[in-house]
Parts: C-alpha cells; sequence; structure tokens
C-alpha cells in the first residue's frame, strides 16, 4: 500500500516554489476548457506509480489516470529507460525516413491487432488520429457523411469536435463539419428507445441506427464511428451483440467502420484493443493515450488492407511533422514489453473480478445516490441520481457550477482524503493506473465509498 508519507513526496515539499510556480501558470498558461480567471490548478511536484504530488507534500492516488492516459502508471523505468536510451541514438527525424523505433512499434501493433488490421498511420495524439481516419474513410468510400453517436467525445479539432456528440460540441459549430449526423447508441440505464432489457435496448438501438442510414441515404455515408465503449460521457459497454450488429449493417450498406479507443485501448479494459471483448474487427481502429501512457504525445490509425490498397498509387493528402516521432514511440515497444513481462491484461481482468466488481456492488447497495455502477476492466463510472426509482439525475445534463455542486462536493471530499478520481455530469468514473498497487485499489475504493455520503445528502 502506498506510504501516505512517502519520503519523495516530502523531499519535494516546498510551498514557496509551488506558489511561484502557480504564479507563473496564471500570469502566462491559457487553459483549454476553462474560463481563466476561474480556475486555480494545483502545482504539481513530482509522481511516481499510481500517485502524485503537490508542493505541499501532499499525496493523492491518481484514479483517473490522469486523463485515462497513464496505464502503465507515473514514472515508469522501462519507459524511461526507452526514452533515455533513443535520446541517446536518434532524438528525432522526419517521417518520410524509415526508422527502426517507429517500424518495431507498428509491427508490434499490427501484429496484436485483430483481423487485417496490418497498417499504422502515426498521429500527434487521439484527435488528430480520429480527424485522419474520417479522411481516409472518405477518400476510400468516395463519399463524405460519418454517423457518430450525440453521447461520444472524438477530440478538439475542426473535425473531431463536430464528430464529438457532448456539450463541447456547441460553442465549436462555427467550424462544424455539414457532413456529421448524430444518432443514439445504446444506454440501458436510461434507453432512448424504452427498453425493458439489454436484449432490447441492442436490438432497438440497431434497428435506430439501420433507420438513420436509410433516411441519411447509404450512398451518402462514408462510415459509421463510434468509441468501442463510450468514455468520459458514461462508460457505456455496448450490450451483447450490439456491435456485432453495427459491423453487420455496416457491411450490408458498404460503409466503413471506425472504432475509437483513444481511451479505451492498450489494456483499459482488459484486452489490448477494446475491439477484442466484443469479437468484430473494424476498418479503422484510433489509439493514443495508453499506447505509451503519454509519455511522450502518441496517437494513431490501424487500418485494413482494403484501406491501405487505395493509397498504393493515390497520395494520401495528410502528414505531420512529428508523426511517429522516436521519442514517442520508444516507450511504445517498451509498453508492449513490460504488458509481456507484467502480466498487465491478466492482472487487470483478475483485479475487476476480485475487487472493482464486488466493492461497486456493495457501493451500489449501500448508497441512495448511486443509481448504477458498469463498466469493464479498470475502467467504471458511477452514476449519480437524485432519486433511484425515478432515475433522476443528481445534476442535469451540461450542468452549470451551482448545479454541478453535489458531484463537485463528493469530489473535493475525495480529493480531500488523498484520492483523485476522474468525473463529468452525474458520474465518477474509475480509471487508476493498470498496474496500482492492489491495496491503493482497494483504498481509493474506500474512499470515494466514504465520500458518497454526500452525494447521498442530496438524494431522495
Amino acid at each position: 500500500m502506498t506510504d501516505l508519507h512517502n519520503p519523495a513526496a516530502q523531499a519535494a515539499k516546498d510551498p514557496v516554489r509551488g506558489k511561484q510556480v502557480l504564479q507563473d501558470d496564471r500570469n502566462h498558461v491559457f487553459h483549454s476548457w476553462s474560463a481563466q480567471d476561474k480556475i486555480s490548478p494545483v502545482p504539481i511536484a513530482g509522481a511516481e506509480g499510481s500517485v502524485f504530488w503537490d508542493y505541499e507534500g501532499k499525496e493523492y492516488l491518481d484514479f483517473s489516470s490522469q486523463l485515462v492516459n497513464v496505464n502503465l502508471g507515473h514514472r515508469h523505468p522501462k519507459l524511461i529507460k526507452a526514452i533515455q536510451d533513443q535520446l541517446a541514438v536518434l532524438p528525432t527525424i522526419q517521417p518520410a525516413m524509415a526508422n527502426e523505433t517507429r517500424g518495431k512499434l507498428a509491427k508490434l501493433i499490427a501484429e496484436a491487432a485483430p483481423g487485417n488490421l496490418n497498417h499504422v498511420f502515426f498521429t500527434n495524439g487521439g484527435a488528430d488520429a480520429n480527424e485522419n481516419a474520417v479522411r481516409m474513410a472518405r477518400l476510400h468510400t468516395g463519399k463524405r457523411k460519418i454517423l457518430t453517436f450525440y453521447r461520444s467525445y472524438h477530440g478538439a479539432t475542426s473535425t473531431a469536435i463536430s464528430l464529438t456528440g457532448d456539450p463541447r460540441r456547441w460553442a465549436n459549430e462555427t467550424t462544424a463539419d455539414p457532413a456529421v449526423v448524430h444518432f443514439y447508441g445504446p444506454y440501458a440505464y436510461r434507453s432512448a428507445f424504452h427498453s425493458e432489457n439489454e436484449q432490447q435496448e441492442c436490438e432497438r438501438a440497431l434497428a435506430h441506427l439501420e433507420s438513420t442510414i436509410q433516411f441519411e441515404g447509404a450512398g451518402t455515408i462514408a462510415a459509421v464511428m463510434l468509441e468501442t465503449v463510450v468514455g468520459t460521457n458514461g462508460v457505456l459497454v455496448p450490450p451483447d451483440g450490439y456491435l456485432a450488429g453495427v459491423r453487420a449493417i455496416c457491411d450490408k450498406y458498404g460503409l466503413m467502420l471506425i472504432c475509437d479507443e483513444v481511451m479505451v485501448g492498450f489494456g483499459r479494459t482488459g484486452k489490448l484493443f477494446a475491439v477484442e471483448n466484443f469479437g468484430i474487427v473494424p476498418d479503422l481502429l484510433t489509439f493514443a493515450k495508453g499506447v505509451n501512457s503519454g509519455y511522450v504525445p502518441l496517437g494513431g490509425v490501424i487500418m485494413t488492407d482494403a484501406i491501405f490498397d487505395t493509397f498504393r498509387e493515390r497520395v494520401y493528402p495528410g502528414g505531420l511533422t512529428y508523426s511517429g516521432h522516436p521519442l514517442a514511440c520508444a516507450p511504445g515497444v517498451a509498453t508492449f514489453e513490460v504488458f509481456a513481462e507484467e502480466n498487465i491484461l491478466q492482472r487487470v481482468q483478475d483485479l475487476e473480478k476480485r475487487i472493482i466488481k464486488p466493492k461497486l456492488a456493495e457501493i451500489k447497495a449501500k448508497h441512495k445516490s448511486v443509481g448504477e455502477c458498469r463498466g469493464i476492466g479498470m475502467f467504471w463510472a458511477i452514476e449519480l441520481v437524485k432519486n433511484q426509482q425515478t432515475r433522476e439525475k443528481i445534476v442535469p445534463y451540461n450542468p452549470t457550477t451551482e448545479q454541478y455542486r453535489p458531484v463537485l462536493e463528493t469530489v473535493a471530499e475525495c480529493k480531500k482524503n488523498g484520492v483523485w478520481p476522474f468525473h463529468h455530469f452525474n458520474r465518477i468514473h474509475i480509471a487508476p493506473p493498470l498496474t496500482i498497487d492492489e491495496q491503493d485499489l482497494i483504498k481509493g475504493l474506500e474512499v470515494i465509498d466514504q465520500a458518497l455520503a454526500i452525494a447521498d445528502s442530496y438524494a431522495d
């Protein structure tokens, strides 16, 4: 179990320096998704494993893996050494040249990916991976429309934010891609189809998708794009048969299937790629985050042979200066070694079965503010409600700061007690590093359990 008086954290204790770090930040750094005068970022002095700490020496269990990307934890020695070794040999090289480390990582990814996903285009992160996947689908099919979930997030660049269904899209509509159409995905707990069980939800959601395709015109649609497991917008695990049904519908109408695994790839669900849980092979699969735990920005698109063949004699009109940067690919290669040496996938599956599922079942039974706990692997959501019978959300969709208070206060209590969870609207998400110590996992869940007493005070 992590020592809450970690010597490294205590050695970093320097409140004066922390104040200077915060002052420099507030004077000169422009933060994303924020009103600049209404935030006060925590100055972070260091991190190791599943813990990070501030300049006051206060430690936090990282129950969000930062932004669900630090899959192998902070400062993993093997990933650090890979970067150091690469730095000594070849710090950078342009993407038009062949590079040993880039080629090795592409080979490892292609060999691990299911089906004939045999080729990799590297990007700097998840948003540009999704941008390029859509571009490839459009050029391959000669069609423009892309269908995506309302409950989705695909990135903040122009096409990626258009693909996004959640409210972050609204303020960016001036740059919106007009050829994006949103539809409802399955969400049995809050069914848009008045379903009574997951089987009905699957059937009705698939019927809705097919009717959307018919109304939009299959001849105008390039691809259906979805997060294999919806991330920020709910940790929504598709019901049995849904993804296979989407694959069949895409094949029926001649559409590409793009699976966004930026958040759920590289072990987060207990499989290297989340699609492996559902037995399907998309035409394009995007990744980022967990490929190297975010130590250096990296993302990419894995494509089938058919997509690749489209560009054998035809120029692909896209590229990035830092595509497959050696310093980013090196920890990616090391990530595969760590997964094998530390049995990461088996570990995730074991901790899910023995610790996460039983504890969350206990939490649901105990707290009147908990409507549902759902997830897969090391990726779960606690959905908070005002009333369990009516399922009224404890905060509304896209809440104001004042409306958000029940969740913010609950999360603040977690942080006060040394656990930093991910949260979005009426949910608290659980997504610690896949390497988290078993006792730390238990401790983090217990802290969340205790903090939910605050959410209970807002529930009927």
